[in-house]
């Protein structure tokens, strides 16, 4: 399975070499490859990167660096990977958060997720978990929205990405309930605070919280997989809960600068063959999900999540707490300060 998974990461690396064509590309790679991840050190995107990242290097005899650049829902990501020579030396690991978030909140654009970019291959969904403090008076999604209508505005949620901003904002407006927001630069530092009970909710993937639910700090209450996870399959999905309106999904996806040739890199993004392997880089960790593996990575799939976010994130209940979202990124720093001292 590993060697296949090589096998295919060394096909994608050399249809990147033919469409750069010319002497100076004719060795490709000759120098490092870079791959310019939207989030901090220690979040799943950084792990899926880096796991993948390793298994090239050994194939291809040249260092893969892996450079955070978190921020701003992943547009300095974005951004920097738009405006990069198409040599096929510097890549965008990619999720919803940069390719669609991005463009359905702002109404002008660092860049436009279709044309400033070209899909080399969709890698899978990530595994996200609602998850509680151990401590909380709640198991169930029914018993925690129960709570919150009973104690409005005594719970604080933690969000470390976007996929984790939209769906809060679409569980508390199905479930008509108001708790507070908390927004943290990445999981990581997020999920310290919920462990802490500095806050009780948070929306997160397996990389971040999975350890602390088997230690019994955390407890998960569902997960947004349209079907139950096999590293905590007791766990229900959010339809199993009681919310099967619920539609938030997070992507990962890795994409090149627009001006490499765009044809070559979509036969391979469209070679199913070549998507499983890099599924099996990373399955063994339950970071990644095979389940409704599709090309979200084509420009038709990156378009499909953005009236969906526009709808969520833009609704007027969410406009109406805007100001006190604000107040809360003072509260999340003050959380920070308490965490690290």
């Amino acid at each position: 399975m590993a060697h296949r998974t090589v096998r295919a990461l060394m096909f994608g690396l050399a249809t990147l070499a033919s469409v750069c064509s010319g002497p100076v590309m004719a060795q490709f790679p000759a120098k490092p490859i870079r791959i310019v991840v939207p989030f901090p050190a220690g979040s799943a995107t950084d792990v899926v990167a880096r796991i993948l990242g390793q298994s090239v290097s050994v194939a291809i005899g040249q260092a893969v660096l892996i450079d955070n650049k978190a921020g701003a829902d992943g547009a300095i990501a974005a951004s920097e990977v738009a405006h990069a020579a198409p040599d096929g030396y510097t890549l965008l690991m990619a999720t919803n958060s940069p390719m669609s978030v991005v463009p359905a909140m702002r109404k002008v654009p660092p860049y436009d997720p279709v044309t400033d970019f070209s899909p080399v291959t969709d890698i899978g969904r990530y595994t996200f978990f609602l998850y509680a403090n151990a401590g909380a008076p709640f198991k169930t999604l029914q018993e925690l929205i129960a709570h919150a209508k009973a104690n409005p505005g005594k719970l604080n949620y933690a969000t470390g990405n976007t996929t984790g901003i939209a769906s809060f904002a679409q569980m508390n407006a199905l479930a008509g309930i108001d708790i507070t927001h908390i927004p943290y630069k990445g999981e990581p530092a997020g999920i310290t605070d919920l462990v802490a009970n500095r806050v009780q909710l948070m929306f997160a993937t397996l990389t971040t919280g999975g350890a602390h639910v088997r230690d019994g700090k955390l407890r998960a209450i569902a997960t947004s997989l349209p079907r139950r996870s096999p590293a905590f399959p007791d766990v229900p999905t959010m339809a199993e809960s009681g919310m099967p309106q619920f539609s938030i999904v997070s992507w990962a996806g890795l994409f090149a600068p627009a001006k490499v040739p765009r044809d070559s890199i979509l036969r391979d993004c469209a070679s199913s063959t070549s998507r499983r392997a890099w599924f099996c880089a990373v399955s063994s960790r339950s970071v990644i999900s095979r389940q409704t593996m599709t090309a979200r990575t084509s420009p038709a799939g990156v378009e499909k999540d953005r009236p969906v976010l526009s709808s969520v994130l833009q609704s007027p209940s969410r406009c109406r707490k805007r100001s006190t979202l604000r107040d809360s990124v003072a509260n999340a720093s003050r959380a920070r300060s308490i965490s690290s001292g």
